[in-house]
């Protein structure tokens, strides 16, 4: 079923042209395809709002600037979420971690594999000392040939999940719950810890004002995609406001 959108038929050259930007991504050809659309759809309303720029790109950028405006965050708003999250601005921070992985692969048996690490777990709890060789026989991390070792680890080296258990946990323990990442099951020994020392607001104050307003202009330019879409004619794919790279 050919995809068009307010009377434009997308074609296969367009496709060709957007599928490489999206290698790589869980489904290639509906991501590139979300975004051919979303693409015709500011085009179209670009033309509705009279930008005569040349260039497709140039016109969609000047429709965006003019539409999707985001203040730039007071200080007090800065300040507020320096104090609230002081441990993203530590400089030094690091922890020495080992960690089993219980690897989740295709067609694995999900509850049989934690069931599996529950049990590896609670036998490490009750004796520490069998965890590098628990690693060596049932971790699927190379690092399972060096006791599970990691080495040292700073903020924003490991996913989101791992990390937070790690800093948020006691050291020269096991952490005595299973650490779930898209990488598996994981259970965790923290050795030694050093908590760094806090960033003075003024150093972080700029680097805080951009990420706060990158993340207000994220959300407004996904609401404006959302009523943009809500509003144009468009048949042969199911999308909904946009959750996509815009444009390439």
């Amino acid at each position: 079923m050919p995809v068009i959108v307010n009377d434009y038929e997308l074609t296969d050259a367009d496709m060709e042209k957007e599928l490489p930007a999206h290698e790589g991504t869980a489904d290639a050809m509906k991501s590139a395809m979300t975004a051919l659309v979303l693409r015709r759809v500011l085009l179209d309303e670009a033309q509705q709002q009279g930008m005569q720029q040349a260039d497709e790109d140039e016109r969609i950028d000047a429709l965006l600037r003019q539409e999707v405006i985001v203040p730039i965050p007071a200080r007090e708003e800065c300040l507020r979420q320096y104090q609230a999250n002081p441990a993203r601005f530590k400089v030094g921070e690091l922890a020495e971690v080992s960690h089993i992985l219980l690897q989740v692969t295709p067609g694995v048996d999900l509850d049989a594999l934690r069931k599996h690490a529950q049990l590896l777990l609670d036998e490490l709890l009750e004796n520490p000392a069998q965890f590098a060789a628990c690693a060596k026989v049932n971790s699927n991390c190379p690092s399972s040939e060096v006791a599970g070792s990691l080495g040292q680890v700073t903020r924003g080296m490991t996913v989101p999940e791992f990390e937070q258990a790690v800093f948020a946990a006691e050291p020269g323990h096991i952490i005595p719950r299973l650490v779930e990442t898209r990488f598996g099951l994981h259970i965790i020994l923290l050795g030694r810890k050093l908590d760094g020392q806090l960033l003075p607001f003024e150093e972080t104050e700029s680097k805080i004002a951009l990420a706060m307003q990158k993340a207000s202009h994220d959300r407004a330019l996904h609401q404006y995609l959302q009523l943009l879409v809500g509003r144009a004619r468009i048949s042969g794919i199911d999308i909904q406001g946009a959750a996509t790279p815009l444009v390439q």
